[in-house]
């Protein structure tokens, strides 16, 4: 007779209360999964998370209050997880998953990593330290469907990626209402915000369609006779000389900034000119009420004269703000802000009907730039879904775990949830492949090592701290992970190395365990804006799993209606806690959240043994049960950038 500890066979209960797990990020899914990891028997937990507290997560992530501003969210998560079993044994970590001290050594001594991160290139970095430590990761959240082992890991498919667009689209030639919000957001950040120069929102006199010259015609940039008169200086040392005046504001942006690209001749002669703005023209012409139409307020669109008076109130609020933190003191974008988001949709609106672009809602502002607000009955959703497949790893029933989808809407046959089997490992992944290796198209003679060690091995394939050696018969080291070694090297080019077209780089990060051999192939025809591009990478779209028939009807009661949800074009990278997808059978857009959990094998990731020559698999992680498992499974907590759709 089965023994039963609540809901849960004996056996599987004592192992929870004995197993280590890690969670890595205390926000939106990490608040309402460490809750309902004690709730359900887990005992020894350690939590990681770099982030504080902020006012706009209290709408969301239970475990924080008011008085808990400021504080460490791990640190706080795991104080109120403790109220709910004083028994639990929580360690809390303030700190970045990707620090060096949390090397494979520190991930090998738990049985399960569960992820709830906020970024990709840290979910990136828990799937390498996972895969090189042979240990199961959850991941759960946006495109965070992959598995590990017998099953894809994180980085098999390629994910859809953040679209951008040209600075001087952005700031000159703005077409699409997602230029309009993209360059609001970086006004927010140039005035408000932390001053990035690649998010610069005055307009580019450098743009090579313009072709004018300003001496010619900058004498018919006639600005403002009183207010706003522009200057080459940054945006925000202009704000702040003029006390965050929200008029002043107003005419530089709206009026004379437009005026001055109007002297650009060139950019006009195919393009219907933009109409500059006046705030007193329009405080003369306009009505001094806002008419409410039918429908939620965030679904209404405003006038102009309502978008000028939301512009001016979320400046003076923004102002205050700002002050109240004190001299030198920023404020950080947050979607859940309002008078952050108010100061967005106004920006970009009034910049739409300058360039004769349809308006825009609060909420299509919101959601076509996909500043997509956490939903907390989505996370909570999401981190039960976690637990679920972790009680199938740990009770060794691996065949069954499953990817689930979380769709917006329910399907056809009233179905929110849709599970789907795993997929086998892509023979050509540049990460778990026994031999990892790609091609890299580029111009050797334009190409500078500071780039392909920042751009390229950084930020495209997710390397902390790489070594870089030529494969010349010399074993000439191009980049070394120790400071200063190699710094001389960095702003020469690649073609100074004797690096040419079929020259091989050996990649090596020590932290993460990893080895990549990269093949150069040189190119002079790479588009305008494009540094280097991955052969055979299809960077759009994430290739959609391929269901067995056979086994989505035996997951479905037999029904049809599940076909199996594919990542859009259009669906966010980095997004918050859900994942924007397409029902291939219903032919809508749809949200959804998913949570994967993969089996394992002795398939992971090989590195060639230093003294035999020969590839040594990596050791299985047994769990108590002393069956072998690697889920992997992703979740986004409370990422806010802008991306942009097509």
């Amino acid at each position: 007779m089965v023994q039963l500890v609540g809901p849960l066979r004996k056996e599987l209960a004592d192992s929870l209360s004995t197993c280590k797990v890690l969670v890595v990020g205390a926000g939106g899914i990490g608040c309402e999964l460490l809750k309902n990891l004690v709730l359900t028997g887990f005992k020894n937990i350690e939590v990681i998370d770099l982030d504080t507290i902020d006012v706009s997560n209290l709408n969301r992530q239970f475990l924080f209050q008011k008085k808990h501003v400021g504080k460490s969210k791990a640190q706080v998560a795991k104080e109120s997880a403790l109220t709910f079993c004083p028994t639990a044994n929580i360690t809390a970590y303030h700190d970045s998953i990707m620090n060096p001290d949390y090397n494979t050594e520190f991930f090998r001594q738990f049985i399960l990593v569960m992820n709830a991160l906020d970024n990709r290139a840290a979910r990136n970095h828990v799937n390498r330290m996972c895969l090189a430590a042979d240990i199961p990761l959850i991941e759960s959240g946006t495109a965070g469907y992959l598995g590990q082992g017998l099953t894809e890991c994180y980085e098999c498919q390629p994910k859809p990626t953040q679209k951008t667009f040209p600075g001087c689209t952005i700031r000159n030639t703005p077409s699409e209402p997602i230029h309009c919000i993209v360059w609001a957001k970086y006004l927010f950040n140039q005035l408000f915000g932390e001053e990035d120069a690649d998010q610069e929102v005055s307009p580019d006199t450098a743009d090579p369609e313009a072709a004018w010259n300003p001496e010619d015609t900058a004498a018919r940039a006639t600005a403002s006779e009183k207010d706003g008169d522009i200057k080459r200086v940054s945006t925000k040392e202009w704000a702040r000389s003029t006390g965050y005046d929200s008029v002043k504001l107003f005419h530089k942006l709206f009026k004379d900034d437009i005026r001055y690209l109007l002297t650009m001749d060139k950019l006009w002669k195919k393009r219907k000119a933009p109409t500059p703005l006046d705030w007193h023209q329009l405080w003369n012409s306009g009505p001094k009420e806002e008419s409410v139409g039918s429908g939620l307020k965030d679904q209404q669109v405003l006038s102009v004269w309502g978008l000028c008076k939301m512009f001016q109130h979320s400046v003076e609020t923004l102002r205050t703000m700002l002050q109240e933190k004190g001299e030198g003191a920023e404020l950080v974008w947050d979607k859940d802000d309002a008078p952050a988001m108010d100061f967005v949709t106004a920006a970009a609106n009034l910049r739409m009907h300058i360039f004769s672009m349809n308006t825009k809602s609060r909420f299509d502002v919101n959601h076509g730039g996909n500043i997509i607000p956490a939903i907390a009955t989505t996370n909570a959703i999401i981190a039960g879904l976690i637990v679920l497949e972790s009680l199938k790893i740990l009770s060794g029933e691996l065949e069954s775990c499953r990817t689930i989808f979380l769709n917006k809407c329910p399907s056809l046959r009233k179905k929110l949830l849709v599970p789907c089997i795993l997929d086998p490992p892509c023979a050509n992944c540049y990460v778990c492949a026994s031999k990892p290796e790609v091609t890299v198209k580029l111009n050797v003679h334009k190409t500078t090592v500071l780039c392909l060690q920042d751009r390229i091995l950084k930020e495209r394939f997710g390397m902390v701290a790489p070594d870089v050696q030529i494969e010349d018969g010399k074993g000439t080291i191009l980049i070394s992970s120790e400071e200063g070694e190699t710094d001389a090297n960095n702003h020469k080019f690649l073609t100074d190395f004797g690096i040419r077209n079929g020259s091989r780089l050996q990649i090596d990060d020590f932290l993460q365990d990893y080895t990549l051999l990269v093949n150069v192939l040189h190119t002079e025809e790479l588009e305008r804006d494009v540094e280097f591009e991955v052969v055979g990478e299809a960077p759009d779209k994430a290739p959609p799993p391929q269901p067995n028939k056979e086994e989505v009807n035996s997951v479905t009661n037999g029904n049809k209606d599940s076909a199996q949800p594919s990542t859009s074009s259009k669906a966010p990278a980095d997004d918050d806690d859900i994942m924007i997808v397409e029902s291939d059978e219903e032919g809508a857009s749809s949200s959804s959240a998913a949570a994967a959990a993969a089996p394992s094998s002795g398939t992971k990731r090989r590195h060639s043994d230093a003294e035999t020559g020969e590839s040594s698999i990596k050791r299985l992680r047994m769990d108590q049960s002393g069956a072998a498992a690697a889920p992997t499974n992703d979740d986004d907590d409370d990422d806010d950038d802008i991306i942009a759709l097509d």
